[in-house]
Formats: C-alpha cells, structure tokens, sequence
C-alpha cells in the first residue's frame, strides 16, 4: 500500500484516512484520435483541517479580504512513498459545510502533461504582442524585395506569388497594356503588363509565430521536438497574412502613417507618459492616464473613422462621422491602461488614394495638450509610407486553434519534460521512444474482456477551407475534396460500425496553378495562387499554409510598380503544397491523399509523403485492422512501475505486446485498469 503526499506549492496538505485517488492517463486514444494536449484530472476531498483552513484561507468565509483566489489555479505536486510522481496544478472547487461549519475542501489537480487550453483560453493570434518586431512597409519596393528575397536564408517575412483578386496568365505573343500577363519583354507602352504590386500580401515564418506562442505564455517547446529549424516540413512552413478579402488598402487593415509631423509644443520628458516624436502619432502609457483625443478637420465634408489600437489589438473604433470630434473615457469605457496607442483614421473612400484634409490632431491628457499640427492639410498622399502591422494582417483564429490545426496536420502529440519544456513529437516518435513493462505477475486473473478496437467505420481527412476556385472545380469534378482522404483499410466497406471519424484541421487548402504560355502551351516555370472563390470573387476563407519555394534561373515575371510601370523579376517566391517542387530534394507535402504535384504534374513519389502516409497509416491502419482488439485487464503494480510507466510504454503480458489506450491507477493500491491495443 503506498502512501500518497499532496503538496499545494511546497506546503503538504492534508488528506482523509481513507481517501482513495486514482487518476486515468491517456495521450492518444483510439477513439478520438485527433485529440491533443491531453492531461489527467483528478477531483477529491480534503478535510477542513486547522492546516488547510490556513492554506486555502477559510474560503468560506467571504468576508476576509484578501483570501485564497480560487479563479486561478495553484502549482500543486504528488508523492508517493515521498517519492515525486507528477507535478501540476490545484484548483479549488469549494467547501462542503456541514451544521454550518466546514467540513472538506474539493481540489481538483491537474497533471501538467500539457494543460495549453486553460493557459492560452480564447486568445487570438492577434493577441500575440512580439508578432509586431516584424511590422513593415507595405510598398511597391518592399513588396518586390520580399518577393524576390530566398527562403533558404531563413527570413521571417516574404512575399509569395499568391494573388487575392487577379488571375496570372503567361503570353508571349499576345500584350495588353495593363493586363495581368506576367510574361517579361523589354519596352513600354503594350508592354507594360504583369502581376500589379498591390494584388500581392506577405506571409509570416509558421516558426515566428511558434516562438511568439513561447514568448506570450511563458512556455517553451524543448529544441529536440518537432518545431525546430532543422525539419524542413515544419520550418520551411508559412501562413499568408490575409485578413480580408480583397485587396490590403484602403486602409481598413493598415496604419496610414500621418505625412508631415511637427515637434510637440511642450517638454514631456519628465511625465509618467511619453509621446513618439517621429513620423507617427503613437502614444506611450507608463502609468493609467485620463485622456480626450480631439480631431479638427479642415473640411467638415469628409466622413471618417477612428480606429485607435493598443499595442496592436483593436482598442476601439467610431462609427463614420464629420467634423471636428472629441474621444474620451465615454467612447472607451476607462482610462487608458498602460500600453502603446496608435491612431488610424479611415475615409469612406474606395480608392487607393486616401486624402484627409486635417487642422490638427490633439492628445489631452490630465489637463496637458500635446498636439500635432501639419505642415500640410492633406493627411494621406499616394506617396505615404503605409506600416504593414502584422497583428492586424494576421488571418483571425484562436491560437489554440491554430495549435489544434498544425498537430492535427502532423498527428502529433505534447508532454512535458522533467526541465519543465514541452516536448512536441509524431505519435510514430513518441511510441518508438517507449519502454517494455512486463505486467503478467501483477495481473488479477479472474476477469478481463475484449472489446472490438474500432469505433467507427471510416476516417476522413480534410481542410476546413476548400473554397478556393480551383479547390472548388477539382471537387466538383472528383467528388472529394482538395487534398482530402476518405480511408477505411483495403477500401473495404464496414456496416457494423456507424459513426465515421473526421479530423479537419482549420485551414484553407490551395490548389496551386502552374502557368503555360498560351501562345504554344510550353510549361512555365511560374506556379500561383488564386486566392479566389468560385465566381472568381475576392474570398476570404480559413488561414492558408503552404510551403514557398524561390525560384531563379526559369522564366522570368513581370512586375508591375503601378498600373503604368513594370521591371524585371528574374527571381520570386513560387507558393506550393510540397516543401520542394521536385520530388528528389523533399516529396513532404500537405496532401492528405496520394494527389498531382501542381508544379511537377505527377503524384509519383509526392503521393508517398503525403500527411496520411508520412503521419498518419501505421496508427490508423492498426486501427481497422481486424485482427485489432482492446483488451481490458485489472493489475496491481508494484510501485516501482507506477512511479515509472508512461504512455508510450509498451506492455507484454502473457507474451503478447500491447500499447496503452487509457490507465486508470489507484495511487494507494497500485490497482490498474488497462485498456491495451494489441501490436498487429
């Protein structure tokens, strides 16, 4: 019989005589296998001792200042026989009274396999603050320079040849000014034709976004797991910061920097506070301030909106208005927080070209005015610099979600590590790194069952996001999806069981289009996206992943600078859903199903790398198998065992092998109740 010791921080709770624990594990269960991030619970009582009374502050008693916080959880540990088990966290779920007095506090302590959900919430991947160290220009040259910029040198932010509205073609013989053909020759006039700047966006490193997961919620993912810069599937990964349909301007989803600023007409050096003097109106909060933000058009003809930001999040936004306006604590419910403000202004203008005649501009804060006054009464010229601030360009999704999605996309599971890191590994490498306990001599004979291992009759793989316009023809045309997979083993058809499976990761999935010259149908070596729906109209759809690809030495791309100007681009950032386009550098690609290479137009090869294949078939696969069962058996392991074994241990019995679905242990006894899947 072991002894169990319950820690709340370094403090040892106390615990009723007979209280039995036991907790059930399970990192990937057979019947739900896109499940991530699973860690054990486990809710008991606890004596209302003179010792817990003090730690938990006599929660139940609502009149002490200053008591036990129970909206948060508390780092908690278990012993056995003072030997550590598992670390964690504690929650307190109440007190049980009883004649008035307390009797018994319920804990609930969470094991810290990897509890990600409680402590990233409903947070977006807008909330991601260090995102924005990558904010830049979004220009005709700063576009072009990311177009052209290789990926190999390990950049956090390209440009991809993926447009959100216009359709590419390659014509050698046929020029129209203006036009979207891409095909390069020298000269003006008809010649001036190609891919216009402004129909393209930037993409974020997927890496980028992994470290600043890291950074916001203090956690760090170990070196030696999946997300590292040396496997190229993972790495070479990007999303493309779409965050609307259409076009980026007008500015709706940019800042417009204001174009001429003067100094401020006061010293703040020495205040709590502080005003950027540069070429933007941002404002700096140190301490909680009382502040008006006051707008003096010079025309009150003009309708716009006001959208402020704190530290890159949407803080708040007007309704289209004219005239001169004052915001304040009303409009914002509370003195401005500590924090960084940036001021956007947005006309109710279509066009590119955004003017706004302004007076000035005036931040009141505690009494003081700090106002900017302009040299001009044009705020936004065609020549403005525009900020591409990435926490606003980013595509909107949880970050949990997006977690959720890459280990749904790669079948790969999460624990922690004794350092406190988490370890992200496929469930292949996680089983492979496992043990073998022998469990015959501790088994309870009188009883087991087997139980048919499959719940359901097959499993579909597929995107959230497929309505792209060639995603869209290709299933019209297949009656599948893009990318997508409906297995069951040997294509048999199974009516017993009736649920079919889905795992659906919550992305756009693109079909890439390779250009031919429509002059003699000679392939190009120029491969798109057309990030459009099926009537061709600006789209909007799930957050697109993709691999780029840099091209150089092939055909070369006509760039437009404006409608009326073109250069050469001889090297560019091709999108495409392997990591290479050519099989023998790396067939890995994001196809669930054994598909066409876009660029390559062949599956030979690709279809052996694809997410099912690579990931996914020896799970699965051992999952319909028919000679799989689960296997239910009652042990009493010695304590050695219970202190060591882990989920992906392998147990023997009776000199068969098994995998672990699920373990249920009594911490005092040692009592265990398996569910094994035996190795086929």
């Amino acid at each position: 019989m072991q002894k169990l010791q319950l820690y709340l921080g370094s403090d040892r709770i106390d615990l009723f005589g007979d209280e039995s624990v036991s907790v059930t594990q399970t990192i990937q269960n057979v019947r739900d296998i896109a499940k991530v991030f699973t860690s054990f619970s486990q809710t008991f009582s606890i004596p209302a001792s003179p010792k817990n009374n003090i730690l938990f502050k006599h929660y139940y008693n609502f009149d002490i200042v200053g008591g036990f916080d129970a909206l948060n959880k508390v780092a908690g540990s278990i012993e056995l026989n003072s030997i550590p088990f598992k670390t964690g966290f504690i929650r307190l779920e109440g007190v049980d009274m009883r004649k008035n007095k307390a009797y018994a506090y319920r804990i609930t302590f969470f094991g810290d396999t990897v509890n990600l959900k409680d402590l990233i919430g409903e947070d977006m991947l807008s909330a991601l603050g260090s995102l924005s160290t990558h904010n830049l220009i979004y220009s005709p040259q700063i576009v072009q320079d990311k177009l052209e910029l290789q990926e190999t040198l390990g950049q956090a932010i390209l440009c991809p040849l993926i447009t959100h509205t216009e359709r590419l073609t390659y014509d050698s013989t046929n020029h129209i000014a203006g036009s979207r053909n891409v095909y390069w020759h020298q000269g003006g006039g008809a010649n001036e034709h190609g891919v216009l700047w402004s129909d393209l966006k930037y993409a974020i490193r997927i890496d980028e976004i992994i470290k600043a997961i890291e950074e916001e919620y203090e956690i760090t993912f170990d070196s030696t797991s999946f997300f590292n810069s040396t496997n190229d599937r993972y790495y070479h990964l990007f999303m493309w910061l779409h965050r609307k349909s259409g076009a980026v301007q007008p500015a709706t989803q940019v800042t417009e920097y204001f174009s001429q600023v003067n100094e401020w007409g006061v010293d703040i050096s020495n205040k709590a506070y502080a005003v950027q003097t540069e070429t933007s109106m941002r404002l700096y909060v140190t301490a909680t301030q009382t502040a008006n933000l006051v707008l003096s058009p010079s025309t009150a003809s003009t309708e716009y909106r006001v959208i402020v930001y704190r530290n890159g999040a949407s803080y708040f936004e007007s309704d289209y208005d004219t005239g001169a306006r004052t915001f304040g604590i009303a409009d914002w419910g509370e003195p401005l927080p500590i924090g960084t403000y940036t001021v956007t202004i947005v006309t109710n203008q279509s066009t590119a070209l955004m003017s706004f005649p302004i007076a000035s501009i005036e931040w009141e804060l505690q009494g003081f005015g700090f106002n900017i006054v302009f040299d001009t009464d044009t705020l936004w010229q065609s020549s403005l610099t525009i900020e591409f601030i990435i926490t606003q360009q980013i595509p909107k999704q949880k970050v949990l979600d997006f977690l959720n999605g890459l280990f749904n996309l790669f079948n790969l599971t999460a624990y922690t590590l004794p350092n406190g890191n988490i370890q992200v590994q496929t469930i292949d490498d996680y089983y492979a790194a496992g043990t073998t306990y022998d469990i015959t001599p501790y088994l309870e004979v009188t009883k087991s069952k087997v139980d048919v291992a499959l719940p359901y009759r097959q499993v579909n793989f597929e995107y959230e996001g497929l309505g792209t316009f060639l995603a869209k023809q290709y299933e019209q045309l297949n009656n599948v999806g893009w990318g997508s997979l409906r297995f069951t083993l040997d294509d048999a058809v199974y009516n017993a069981p009736t649920e079919i499976y889905t795992v659906k990761p919550p992305f756009e999935h693109v079909q890439f289009e390779r250009l031919f010259n429509q002059a003699n149908s000679a392939e190009t070596s120029i491969q798109y996206g057309y990030f459009v729906n099926e009537n061709e109209q600006p789209y909007f759809g799930k957050p697109l992943l993709f691999y780029p690809v840099t091209l150089s030495g092939g055909d070369s791309i006509s760039f437009l600078t404006d409608l009326t100007t073109h250069v050469r681009v001889q090297v560019y950032n091709v999108p495409s859903n392997s990591v290479a386009l050519v099989s023998s550098i790396n067939p890995d690609n994001l196809n669930f199903g054994a598909e066409i290479n876009e660029f390559a137009l062949t599956s030979a090869v690709f279809s052996d790398s694809s997410l099912f294949r690579k990931e996914y078939t020896d799970y699965v696969s051992a999952v319909f198998n028919t000679q799989r069962r689960i296997t239910k058996v009652k042990a009493f392991l010695p304590l050695r065992i219970v202190i060591a074994l882990e989920l992906n241990d392998k147990i023997t019995m009776r000199n068969e092998t098994y995998i672990i679905n699920s373990i249920t242990t009594n911490l005092q006894s040692g009592e265990s109740d398996f569910e094994l899947l035996n190795v086929v």
